[in-house]
C-alpha cells in the first residue's frame, strides 16, 4: 500500500510530505485547495505524461517521491524481483520533471524508463476518477470493464493471437493473387532472365580474376622491356652493373677489414647485399623470360569482360552485383512458379485458422455471457441502495457474424438500464440522467476495485452528484474496499468523509504573496469540525457539531 509520498515544487505545493495508513482515507477542503493536485502528483509516479507546465512558479523542476509497503502486493514485489530492483519488501519511486517537459524516473534507486513505471504503477494502485462516467457510455469501455469483470485475459489473448495469425495469412494470399494477374508476363521475363544470367555463369571471384590478368596481359610488353632494363642494371649491364660495383665495394672493405676489424661489420653487410643482389638477378631473368604475351588470350578476356559489363548495364548493376542478381531473380522464379502450391497450402492454413479464431472468439462469448449476468446483478445490488430501487442494470452481449477479423472478438457489449418500473432495458447512453449516471458509474467503480488486486484504490470525487443517505451508502461501500486494503478518497461529501479511518484537510494558504497547498491529519476533535464545516453554514453551531460527531459515531459501529 502507500505509505508515504513527498512532493516538492509541484503546481502549488511548494513542499509537502503526507504519510497513509492501512484502511479508508479521506481528504476533505475547500474547491481549489489543491485536493486533486494530489492526485495528479501520484498519477505521475504512477507513470503518466509529464508537463512541464506543472513545475511550481519559480522552480525548475518538480521532485515526487512515494514509497509503498508490498505486504499485500505480490505482483509488483515479483515484478521488481524479476529485475533485482526489490529492497525489503519496500519500493520507493522517484520522479522529477524539468520545467521544459523532460523527466526522470528511479525504482528504489535504480533509473526506469517511463514505460516500465507504467506497468509496475498498474500493480501498486488503481485510480477511479471523476470523469469516468463520461468514458463509460462508450462501447470499448463497456467491453473492457465486462471483460476485467469476468477476468478474460487469457481468452481475450486468445483471441488476438488467432486474429493476428489470420490477418497474415489474408495478407500473404492477396500479395499472391495480386501478383497473379501479371504472373505469366512476369515468368516469362524472370526465365528469360535467369537463363542468361546463367549462360553467363560468372563466378563469385571470377570478375576480380578477370580484371587482374586482364591488367598484366595490356601490360605485358612493358612487363618484359622494363624487366630487362632492371636486369641490365642489376647485373648485365657492361659497365656499372649493382653487381659489378658491390664486388668492387666487398673487395675494398675485405682489405680494409684486414687492417682494422671495425671495418668486418660493415663487409658482412655488403656480401649479404651482392648475394641478395645476385639471387634478385636470377629471379628476374627468369620471370622475364617465362612471361608470355598471348594476343589470343589477351581478345578473350578483353571480349568475356566486355559481356559481364554489358549484362550489367542491361540489368542497372555494377558488374560485382551479377552473381547476386541471379540469385535473387532465381528465388523469384521458383517462388512465382511455386506460388500454385504455396496458395493452396495458404488456403488450408486460413480454413483451420478460421476455424481456430471462431472457437476462441465463442469461448470469450460464453464466459461474457456468463459474467454479463453477474455483474448485471451485483450492480443492480449496488444501484438499488443508491436512490434508485427499482433500478435494473444488466449488460447484453450479442455475438455479430462479419467477415473482419478484430482483436476482440465478435460481441457487440451494450449497458442497459431500466430506471423505473415497467421500463423496458434501454442502452445506458440514451435512458440515464446526469444523477443516474452518477450513480450507476459509481456502482461500476465499486463492482470493478472489488476484483482488483492492486493494494491501493484511490477515488478521486466519484461521488459527485449524489447526497443525503445515498451518500452515506456510498461511503458504506468505499469503506469496505478499504478494509481489504488502502483506499483514498477525495470528497466533499460529510456522510462519505464520516466512514473514514484517517482523514485530511487540505488547506490553501497565501504567504509572502505566494499561494502554497498544506495537508494536515486531523484529530478527533478537529475531524469533527472539519465535518461540521462540510455539513454547511457560515457558522458552526453547537448542533451542528453534534450532528457530525453522531455520524462519526455511526460510521465507526458499522460492522466490517
Amino acid at each position: 500500500m502507500l505509505a508515504e509520498i513527498s512532493i516538492r515544487d509541484f503546481a502549488i505545493i511548494d513542499r509537502l510530505s503526507v504519510e497513509f495508513g492501512h484502511g479508508m482515507t479521506v481528504l476533505s477542503g475547500e474547491t481549489g485547495a489543491g485536493k486533486s493536485i494530489l492526485i495528479d502528483a501520484l498519477n505521475l509516479i504512477l507513470g503518466e505524461r509529464a508537463d512541464g507546465g506543472a513545475v511550481r512558479d519559480g522552480a525548475e523542476r518538480s521532485d515526487i517521491t512515494a514509497r509503498f509497503t508490498l505486504g499485500d502486493a505480490p505482483a509488483a514485489n515479483a515484478w521488481l524481483a524479476e529485475r533485482e530492483l526489490d529492497a525489503d519488501d519496500e519500493c520507493v519511486i522517484r520522479r522529477v520533471v524539468a520545467r521544459e517537459g523532460r523527466s526522470r524516473a528511479w525504482v528504489n534507486g535504480t533509473p526506469m524508463p517511463v514505460r516500465e513505471l507504467k506497468t509496475l504503477g498498474r500493480l501498486l494502485v488503481d485510480i477511479h476518477g471523476q470523469h469516468a462516467q463520461q468514458s463509460l457510455l462508450g462501447r470499448d469501455a463497456q467491453r473492457d470493464l465486462l471483460d476485467a469483470y469476468g477476468e478474460h485475459a487469457p481468452l481475450q489473448t486468445a483471441v488476438a493471437e488467432a486474429a493476428r495469425t489470420l490477418r497474415d495469412t489474408r495478407r500473404s494470399i492477396a500479395r499472391i493473387e495480386q501478383r497473379d494477374g501479371d504472373g505469366d508476363s512476369r515468368i516469362d521475363l524472370l526465365r528469360y532472365q535467369v537463363n542468361e544470367l546463367e549462360a553467363l555463369d560468372l563466378g563469385v571471384d571470377e570478375l576480380d580474376a578477370l580484371e587482374a590478368e586482364h591488367k598484366r596481359l595490356a601490360s605485358a610488353e612493358r612487363l618484359i622491356g622494363d624487366g630487362q632494363r632492371a636486369l641490365a642494371l642489376l647485373y648485365e649491364a657492361e659497365d656499372g652493373a649493382a653487381a659489378e660495383r658491390l664486388g668492387a665495394a666487398e673487395r675494398l672493405v675485405g682489405e680494409l677489414a684486414g687492417i682494422d676489424t671495425g671495418f668486418e661489420a660493415t663487409l658482412e653487410l655488403v656480401a649479404s647485399a651482392l648475394i641478395q643482389t645476385q639471387e634478385a638477378a636470377d629471379t628476374l631473368r627468369r620471370h622475364v623470360e617465362n612471361l608470355d604475351i598471348d594476343p589470343e588470350r589477351f581478345n578473350e578476356v578483353e571480349t568475356r569482360l566486355g559481356t559481364i559489363r554489358d549484362m550489367a548495364r542491361k540489368h542497372h548493376v555494377a558488374p560485382s552485383e551479377l552473381p547476386a542478381l541471379a540469385e535473387r531473380l532465381a528465388a523469384e522464379l521458383a517462388e512465382l512458379e511455386g506460388a500454385g502450391e504455396q496458395l493452396a497450402a495458404l488456403k488450408q492454413d486460413e480454413h483451420r485458422q478460421i476455424t481456430a479464431y471462431t472457437d476462441a472468439a465463442a469461448a470469450l462469448s460464453q464466459a461474457r455471457q456468463a459474467a454479463a449476468g453477474t455483474l448485471g446483478s451485483a450492480i443492480t445490488d449496488i444501484i438499488q441502495t443508491l436512490g434508485m430501487p427499482e433500478g435494473e442494470f444488466g449488460v447484453r452481449v450479442r455475438s455479430q457474424a462479419s467477415d473482419r477479423i478484430s482483436d476482440t472478438g465478435t460481441d457487440h457489449i451494450e449497458f442497459l438500464i431500466a430506471a423505473n418500473p415497467g421500463q423496458s432495458a434501454r442502452p445506458l447512453d440514451r435512458v440515464a440522467s446526469g444523477g443516474e449516471l452518477s450513480r450507476i458509474s459509481l456502482a461500476i467503480e465499486v463492482i470493478a476495485a472489488s476484483r482488483t488486486r492492486v493494494p491501493t484504490l484511490v477515488f478521486d470525487e466519484v461521488d459527485t452528484g449524489i447526497g443525503g443517505g445515498v451518500a452515506e451508502i456510498v461511503g458504506r461501500q468505499l469503506r469496505r474496499l478499504g478494509h481489504a486494503g488502502q483506499s483514498l478518497c477525495v470528497t466533499h461529501l460529510p456522510q462519505v468523509a464520516a466512514q473514514a479511518e484517517h482523514h485530511m484537510y487540505v488547506a490553501k494558504q497565501v504567504r509572502d504573496g505566494a499561494t502554497r497547498t498544506r495537508i494536515a491529519t486531523l484529530d478527533a476533535t478537529d475531524r469533527v469540525e472539519e465535518l461540521a464545516r462540510m455539513l454547511g453554514g457560515v457558522e458552526l453551531t453547537e448542533q451542528t457539531r453534534a450532528h457530525a460527531a453522531d455520524m462519526i459515531e455511526r460510521a465507526a459501529a458499522q460492522p466490517a
